[in-house]
């Protein structure tokens, strides 16, 4: 059981393991039994226990032999070993101590003595595994990139490594004697946020927000940010809390210039290329009649490329908008997909478009956004691979158990290679590059629909049909909450 001494009795006599047992019962130990030498080894490696009793007098191997093994097997080297014996001669207290005994009893021994013997050497024990397994944890983390600490329930600090010490400003460990409150010591440099993720530190925050501590900028430095998680671990008899610093303020700052680039996109290229576009749309719909044949076919070719260049800006920005996509929060009812599809298939102009499913009163984790981009794009990827770009497109959903529903998109395209079908994930991989010779639009919308879908924990793969052409896009995605299970299909 958790936090009591294991205490092996090695003694042949039944009576004997039984006196002991009778000695040592109700005092908190947990007592394992075993009934000659060769046992006894195998046991020790077994159980590691705090502590053996370990009787002398035993046929076959008696326990000299016994105490010498244990002594030169490392995983058990350290046990301490108790030696009980009806010997009281000196030349057998010798063989004792060159055996490596910790300690000796004589037969018939004093139950009080026995008891106090026992508690002191399994507290003693105890107390230097803790510290062994506190001097292994320090190794580990002295060199490591992140900051770690231990804090036990009071919220003191125990040891700091010398990354926390010094995110921390902590004094070297060597010279620090009083015990340091965690959140004293990081409130007077840091604030917590969000305030609410704080409140019933350590415990993890019920709805799993990131805790940050966050550094303000100041004139000569920007600002600093640490993420911080805490793990509850036991370390011996006592429990602590792992806590690990991560310096994520190249991540955030990262994700900041990537809305700036964003922004600056967005004014820079999508604004004069709307312009372009209707500036050509103008030309060529108002182009007088006498006009010559060849400025008109230059100007329907200006306007074919700035809608091209326009719908590849557009595919570069739903790429990066990935993430803001995905968390939005704001979950997608599954009886919203029928309508959804409708609207889609109308704006592309895709007559032979059904689906089955998705009735019920359902949440996918997915934002009614994110769901949007999905459909659109294996909507338009159906219409592109198609020769004459008019597919039949059925959509089934399934759900397929308590946590997940199914999505399956067919369509009656083209029949895609195994190299093909590895690669149609890949941001630009173009699959039908040898049916037209030129792929429209950057190659990111299947890698689009894979980055949302696992973002949130889902899963997507691509196979051909069976026994006729086309593909099939099947998704698996996350239910926000968890209703029953039904295995047959929902009928839309």
């Amino acid at each position: 059981m958790k936090g009591q001494s294991i205490i092996l009795i090695v003694d042949d006599q039944l009576s004997a393991r039984a006196v002991l047992e009778g000695v040592l019962a109700g005092q908190g130990y947990q007592l394992a039994f075993a009934p000659d030498g060769p046992q006894a080894l195998k046991m020790a490696v077994e159980l590691i226990p705090d502590l053996i009793l370990l009787d002398v007098m035993m046929p076959g191997m008696d326990g000299f032999e016994v105490c010498t093994r244990l002594r030169a097997n490392p995983k058990v080297a350290e046990v301490p070993i108790i030696m009980i014996t009806a010997l009281g001669d000196q030349h057998s207290l010798l063989r004792g101590v060159e055996a490596g005994a910790d300690d000796f009893l004589s037969k018939p021994f004093n139950h009080a003595e026995l008891q106090s013997r026992v508690r002191t050497i399994t507290r003693l024990n105890r107390y230097r595994r803790l510290l062994a397994e506190r001097a292994k944890f320090e190794w580990v983390v002295e060199q490591a990139e992140e900051g770690y600490l231990l804090v036990n329930d009071n919220d003191e600090v125990l040891y700091a490594n010398p990354k926390a010490r010094l995110y921390l400003g902590l004094e070297d460990k060597q010279n620090s004697d009083a015990p340091r409150s965690f959140l004293r010591v990081v409130l007077q440099q840091y604030h917590a946020r969000p305030p609410e993720a704080w409140a019933n530190w350590p415990e993890p925050p019920t709805q799993q927000p990131p805790r940050y501590l966050v550094r303000p900028e100041t004139p000569t430095a920007r600002t600093f940010w640490l993420q911080v998680n805490a793990l509850e671990a036991p370390f011996g008899e006592e429990t602590v809390w792992v806590i690990r610093l991560q310096d994520v303020t190249e991540k955030l700052a990262l994700q900041h210039d990537m809305r700036s680039f964003h922004g600056m996109i967005f004014h820079k290229l999508r604004t004069p290329l709307i312009g372009m576009i209707t500036g050509l749309d103008l030309l060529v719909d108002t182009n007088p009649q006498d006009a010559p044949e060849e400025t008109k076919r230059l100007a329907e070719i200006a306007r074919r490329g700035a809608q091209r260049l326009h719908s590849e800006v557009e595919d570069i920005l739903q790429y990066v908008r990935i993430p803001v996509l995905a968390e939005t929060g704001h979950e997608f009812n599954l009886n919203q997909l029928g309508p959804l599809v409708k609207q889609i298939s109308a704006n592309l102009g895709l007559e032979n478009v059904t689906t089955t499913g998705g009735e019920d009163n359902l949440q996918l984790v997915l934002s009614s956004q994110s769901v949007e981009l999905i459909l659109s794009e294996l909507l338009e990827n159906a219409q592109k691979f198609h020769p004459q770009q008019n597919p039949i497109v059925e959509i089934c959903v399934f759900q397929k158990d308590a946590q997940t529903v199914q999505i399956k998109v067919s369509d009656n395209g083209l029949t895609l290679s195994p190299e093909q079908l590895t690669q149609v994930w890949t941001p630009y991989y173009q699959g039908e590059k040898f049916f037209t010779g030129q792929a429209i639009g950057m190659g990111l919308g299947l890698s689009m629909v894979a980055s949302m879908v696992w973002s949130v924990g889902g899963e997507c793969g691509m196979y051909n049909q069976v026994g006729g052409r086309g593909v099939v896009v099947d998704l698996m995605i996350p239910l926000a909450k968890g209703p029953q299970s039904r295995s047959e299909e929902l009928i839309l």
